[in-house]
């Protein structure tokens, strides 16, 4: 009996923290990223497909992403009044040359 209520509160647990992937459009704040995250949706009437854009923030505890790079966020506590997810991963980099050479 005990076996089952343990896994029923992790999957539970594991299902509170959703893992959104997006692009980081900022990393200007410290320890703190901006996230771009696109989705589709149907426009109820009509039918055509709409993109839309939600911006998150982020903690990144490294200061390790970089403009551009695509990234793993999941859903954590309330770490400021804006910050409700953390960093996981960053699945694909930018090379630091082109961002340097952007900012020159």
């Amino acid at each position: 009996m005990s076996e089952q209520a343990n896994t029923e509160s992790v999957t539970t647990e594991e299902r509170a923290k959703r893992r959104i992937v997006g692009r980081v459009i900022s990393n200007k704040m410290d320890k703190t990223i901006t996230v771009s995250v696109e989705r589709t949706v149907k426009h109820p009437l009509y039918g055509k497909l709409l993109r839309k854009t939600t911006k998150l923030h982020a903690h990144d505890e490294k200061n390790e992403c970089h403009e551009g790079d695509l990234v793993a966020v999941v859903e954590t506590r309330p770490l400021s009044r804006s910050k409700h997810f953390r960093l996981v991963e960053v699945l694909e980099s930018v090379d630091s040359g082109a961002s340097a050479a952007k900012g020159a």
